[in-house]
C-alpha cells in the first residue's frame, strides 16, 4: 500500500495558512453551523436587548428614551425587592448546598459497601424535572393536606420549632407565610441542588492522594486538622467552580420559584427574573423588562469571568495574583463582608439559618470528637463502631430527606381520589389503583403534551448534536486563529442564563410569527443545549489519541475521512451520552416554553402540568401521576447515559460543570 505524505510542515504553509492557521478552511466549515446558531440566537438577541432597553412602548410604536428605563429602576421598589430576593435566595441556597454536599461526599467517600447504590439514589432529585420537584414539595408543604406538618406534629418537632420561634405559629403555612416562604423555597432548591454538589465533591475527594492523609496522620494531625489542611485545600478548585456555576444558575432561577409561589405571598419570593417577565411579557413593556435583565448582566459577567480565570489558573496558564499573607487573609475578609451583608439584608432568615447550620455542625463535631477521643485511647473497635453508626444515621437522614418527596409522588399517583381528599392510608395506597392515570388522560390533553415534548426534545437535540459534533471536533483538533476565543464564547453562552434571552427571543419570534408553535422551541432550545454539547464533545474528542488520526492521514485519508472513519466511531459513547443529556435538558425546559407557548395544543409537559392548577384547585392525584410519567423517561435516559461518561473522558476534563444541568437546575 502506497503511503501518502505526512501533513505539511510550517515551511510548506501558504501565507493565508500562516496568518489564519493551517486548518482554517475546514475549521470555518465545521464551525459555521455553531457560529450561525450562537450568533443568531444568543449574541444578536443580547445586542437587540440592549437596543430595546433604550426604548419605551407607546401603543404600537416604540419610542427612544435613552437611559430612562435604567434610571427608573433606581426608584422601582419591585425591582429592588427582586434583586434582594435573588441575592438572599442564592446566598443561603449555596451555603447549605456546600455544607450538605460536602458532608454527603465525605460520608460516601469513606463508605466501601453500597456507595454506588446510595450515590445513584442521591442523584434522583437532580435528575427529575423541576416541575416535578415543585409540585411534590408544594403538596408536601400544604398547611392542611401536606405531610410535612403532620409528621412534624406527630414527632413533636413542629411545636418545638414554634417554641424556639423558628416558626411564628403551628401548624405552619410554609409557602403562604411571608416569614417562611423564602426559607421554604430555599429548602426546595437545596434539595434539588445537593446531588450536584455531592457528585462534584466526591470526584474531588477521589483525586486527593492518600499519601497526604497518611503524612498528616504521622505528624499527629487530628481528623479536624486533616480536614482543614488536606481536604479543603484539595477541594479548593472543585468548590470554586461548582459554587460559581451553581450561583449563576440559582441567581437566575425562574421556574422553581414560579411553580412554588409565583413570587408570593406579596413579593417576598419574587426574583428579579420574575420582575423582568412581569414588565416585558405581562405589561408588554419590553424596554423596561430588558433593562431589568441587562442591569444584572455585570453580576453574571463577573461570575463568568471569575469562573474562566479559575479554570485557566488551574491549568497553570495564569499565575495567582495574590500571594503570602494577602492570599491567606483575603478569603476571611470576604467571608466577613458576605456574612455582614447577609445579616443586614435578611436578619429574620439569618439567625434561623445560623441555628440550623449550628445544629448540623455541632452534631458532626460531636461525633468527630468522640471518634478521635476513642482512637486516642486506643479503642479502635469502639471508635469504628461509633463512626459506622454515626455515618449510618447521617446517611439514613440524608436519604429520607432526598427520597421522601419522590416516595410521596409514587404512592399518591396510585391512590384513588377519595384517598387523596380524605388522606386515608397516606403513606400506602389501599387499594392501589390506576384511577389518577385514567383521569389524567381523560380530563387533560396529556397525550398531546407528551407528544409535543418528544418532538421538540428530539428535533432540538438532533440540531444541537450535529452542530456540536462539527464544532467540538474543530475546537479539539483543528489549528486555526481564534480557536481560544471561540472556545471562551462557547463557555460564556453555556452559562448564559435564559433570563437574559427570553425577552429578545420573544420579540424575534413575534416578528417572524412563530410564537405558539413547536418551531419556536425547536429553534430556541439550542441556545442552551448547543453550547453544552459543543463544550463537552470538544473535551471528549481531545481525549482520543491524536496518533490514530495521524496514522489515517498518513494512510491517505483526508481530514474529513479520518474524522468520519476514525474519530466518530471512537466517540460513539460520548456522542450517545451527550445526546441523552441534551435530550434531558430539552425535556425539562420550562421558561422558554412558558413564555413562547400559550395554546394547549402546543404546550410541553412542564407548562401543561403547570396549567392543570386552576386557582386554589390542585388536582394532586393527577399531578402525581403526571410527575411519575414525566420522570421515568428522564431517569432511564440518565441512568443509560451516565454509563458512557468514563473517567478521563469529557466529564473528567470539564469537571462538574459538564453535567446535564442548566440554569434551572442548580
Amino acid at each position: 500500500m502506497t503511503r501518502a505524505p505526512s501533513p505539511p510542515g510550517p515551511g510548506s504553509l501558504t501565507r493565508t495558512q500562516r496568518r489564519l492557521g493551517r486548518d482554517w478552511r475546514l475549521a470555518a466549515l465545521f464551525l459555521a453551523p455553531t457560529a450561525i446558531l450562537v450568533g443568531a440566537l444568543v449574541l444578536v438577541p443580547i445586542a437587540r436587548s440592549i437596543v430595546t432597553s433604550t426604548t419605551e412602548r407607546h401603543g404600537s410604536d416604540s419610542v427612544f428614551v435613552g437611559l430612562d428605563n435604567y434610571l427608573a429602576l433606581a426608584g422601582d421598589d419591585q425591582f429592588r425587592a427582586g434583586v434582594l430576593n435573588s441575592f438572599v435566595f442564592t446566598a443561603y441556597a449555596e451555603i447549605f448546598k456546600v455544607v450538605l454536599g460536602l458532608a454527603a461526599a465525605l460520608l460516601l467517600h469513606h463508605r466501601r459497601r453500597g456507595r454506588a447504590l446510595i450515590t445513584g439514589l442521591l442523584l434522583m432529585p437532580w435528575v427529575v424535572p423541576t416541575v416535578v420537584t415543585a409540585f411534590s414539595w408544594r403538596s408536601l408543604l400544604d398547611p392542611i393536606f401536606g405531610s410535612v406538618n403532620s409528621l412534624l406534629t406527630v414527632s413533636g418537632i413542629g411545636p418545638l420549632l414554634a417554641s424556639a420561634h423558628l416558626v411564628d405559629s403551628w401548624p405552619a403555612g410554609w409557602l403562604s407565610d411571608p416569614s417562611l416562604a423564602m426559607p421554604s423555597v430555599i429548602l426546595v432548591n437545596v434539595w434539588k441542588g445537593v446531588p450536584f454538589f455531592t457528585v462534584c465533591f466526591l470526584a474531588g475527594l477521589k483525586s486527593i492522594s492518600a499519601d497526604q492523609y497518611e503524612a498528616a496522620t504521622i505528624d499527629g494531625a487530628s481528623a479536624w486538622q486533616r480536614f482543614v489542611h488536606v481536604t479543603l485545600p484539595g477541594l479548593r478548585h472543585v468548590i470554586t467552580v461548582t459554587v460559581t456555576l451553581s450561583s449563576i444558575w440559582t441567581f437566575n432561577n425562574f421556574d422553581l420559584i414560579w411553580l412554588l409561589t409565583q413570587g408570593g405571598p406579596g413579593n417576598v419570593t419574587t426574583p428579579y427574573v420574575l420582575v423582568a417577565y412581569s414588565k416585558a411579557i405581562l405589561q408588554l413593556q419590553y424596554g423596561a423588562g430588558a433593562a431589568v435583565t441587562l442591569v444584572m448582566l455585570p453580576i453574571v459577567a463577573g461570575l463568568v469571568f471569575f469562573l474562566v480565570r479559575t479554570l485557566r489558573a488551574d491549568t497553570g496558564n495564569t499565575p495567582p495574583r495574590w500571594t503570602g499573607r494577602s492570599r491567606t487573609a483575603l478569603p476571611w475578609v470576604g467571608a466577613a463582608v458576605f456574612t455582614g451583608l447577609l445579616a443586614w439584608t435578611s436578619a429574620q432568615i439569618f439567625w434561623k439559618a445560623a441555628v440550623v447550620l449550628g445544629v448540623i455542625l455541632l452534631i458532626a463535631a460531636a461525633v468527630g470528637r468522640m471518634v478521635s477521643a476513642l482512637q486516642a485511647k486506643g479503642g479502635r473497635r469502639a471508635s469504628s463502631r461509633i463512626s459506622w453508626l454515626g455515618s449510618g444515621v447521617a446517611l439514613a437522614g440524608l436519604l429520607a430527606f432526598v427520597l421522601g418527596p419522590l416516595y410521596w409522588i409514587a404512592v399518591t399517583a396510585f391512590k384513588s381520589e377519595g384517598q387523596v381528599v380524605t388522606r386515608e392510608h397516606d403513606l400506602w395506597p389501599t387499594p392501589w389503583t390506576l384511577e389518577q392515570f385514567g383521569a389524567l388522560f381523560t380530563n387533560q390533553p396529556f397525550g398531546r403534551w407528551y407528544l409535543n415534548t418528544l418532538l421538540v426534545s428530539g428535533a432540538s437535540t438532533a440540531v444541537a448534536l450535529v452542530c456540536a459534533v462539527l464544532g467540538g471536533y474543530a475546537l479539539a483538533r483543528l489549528r486555526f486563529r481564534g480557536a481560544q476565543g471561540f472556545t471562551v464564547t462557547v463557555l460564556l453562552t453555556y452559562v448564559m442564563p435564559g433570563a437574559l434571552l427570553f425577552i429578545p427571543l420573544y420579540q424575534l419570534l413575534i416578528g417572524v410569527r412563530l410564537t405558539d408553535s413547536l418551531w419556536s422551541l425547536v429553534l430556541t432550545y439550542p441556545t442552551f443545549t448547543l453550547p453544552f454539547a459543543t463544550w463537552l464533545l470538544s473535551g471528549y474528542f481531545a481525549s482520543i489519541p491524536a496518533e490514530l488520526e495521524e496514522a489515517a492521514l498518513v494512510d491517505g485519508c483526508t481530514r474529513v475521512q479520518a474524522f468520519r472513519r476514525v474519530v466518530l466511531p471512537l466517540a460513539k459513547p460520548g456522542l450517545l451520552a451527550v445526546a441523552l443529556f441534551t435530550l434531558t435538558n430539552a425535556w425539562n425546559e420550562f421558561l422558554f416554553a412558558f413564555v413562547f407557548i400559550t395554546k394547549d395544543d402546543y404546550k410541553t409537559l412542564p407548562v401543561g402540568m403547570q396549567s392543570m392548577i386552576a386557582g386554589d384547585v390542585v388536582p394532586q392525584g393527577q399531578l402525581a401521576a403526571a410527575s411519575l410519567l414525566v420522570s421515568i423517561p428522564v431517569v432511564i435516559m440518565y441512568a443509560f447515559g451516565q454509563r458512557f461518561l468514563t473517567p478521563g473522558g469529557a466529564a473528567a476534563r470539564h469537571g462538574c460543570g459538564g453535567g446535564p444541568v442548566h440554569a434551572d437546575q442548580g
